[in-house]
């Protein structure tokens, strides 16, 4: 006996240790792991594989100092078709995840988030609240995605990349009106290890070299390295996914 039942209409196949709430979507061909939590409101459409000990359609807590905003009236999760969720992630309620995406072992990704098709969260990678990550976007191992930041589509995120949104550190009641997640434009690349302050842009195509420390704005299809971050050159042509236009 491997702990298995089928539900033979839809084909589904969902582990016997498994959790699920009434309120819960199922689509066709859905397999659930052992000790899965899935709360109600979610969705999950067909051909999902959901790894052991994830929880899905979290909703959020916060300590008692908290400065964290917390909804009680988010809508349920969605998990689009042919996603694979690996072993031990959390995904809140109020995030939509799209078709074909890989949510590593680990990972977590909170409330109001916008995950596009196609996209690769890593293990132990987190996407804070109201995060947008575009298609075929790849967030590595260990990467932090803060609140409020917007990824475009085909960014790459190396391992254990730190984006930050607030420049007063947690203190003040100043910084409430200045906080700001960082932007990176499509097919930009940031390096492994490199920190990126509040609110900066990286632009379309640019890279930024590993252990960088990035204070400001990165200009489009430019090189920056180094702490604090300075341009070097131009990225070369042949990696560029989005050309230059000619002048």
């Amino acid at each position: 006996m491997n702990g298995f039942y089928e539900p033979q209409e839809r084909h589904n196949r969902i582990h016997e240790s498994a959790y699920i709430e009434d309120g819960v979507s199922l689509g066709k061909s859905v397999e659930i792991g052992p000790n899965v939590v899935v709360y109600a409101g979610t969705s999950i459409g067909d051909n999902v594989r959901i790894g052991a000990n994830s929880i899905l359609g979290q909703r959020p807590t916060k300590a008692k100092i908290s400065t964290l905003e917390v909804s009680d009236d988010l809508p349920g999760l969605v998990v689009g078709e042919g996603t694979i969720i690996g072993v031990g992630a959390v995904i809140y309620a109020g995030t939509t995840i799209g078709k074909d995406c890989y949510i590593a072992d680990g990972a977590q990704i909170r409330e109001r988030c916008t995950i596009c098709d196609s996209v690769i969260v890593g293990h132990a990678a987190t996407v804070e609240n109201d995060c947008f990550v575009g298609e075929r976007t790849r967030i590595q191992t260990g990467a932090y995605i803060t609140a409020h930041s917007t990824l475009e589509e085909d960014v790459f995120i190396a391992p254990m990349v730190t984006t930050t949104n607030d420049n007063y550190i947690g203190r003040t009641e100043k910084r409430f009106q200045f906080r700001k997640g960082v932007v990176v434009r499509r097919a930009g690349r940031i390096a492994a290890g490199s920190v990126i302050l509040p609110g900066i842009e990286v632009g379309q195509e640019a890279v930024v070299a590993a252990g960088s420390v990035v204070t400001r704005d990165v200009p489009p299809y430019k090189l920056v390295m180094g702490v604090p971050a300075r341009v070097v050159r131009d990225v070369p042509e042949d990696q560029l996914l989005v050309p230059r236009k000619s002048n």
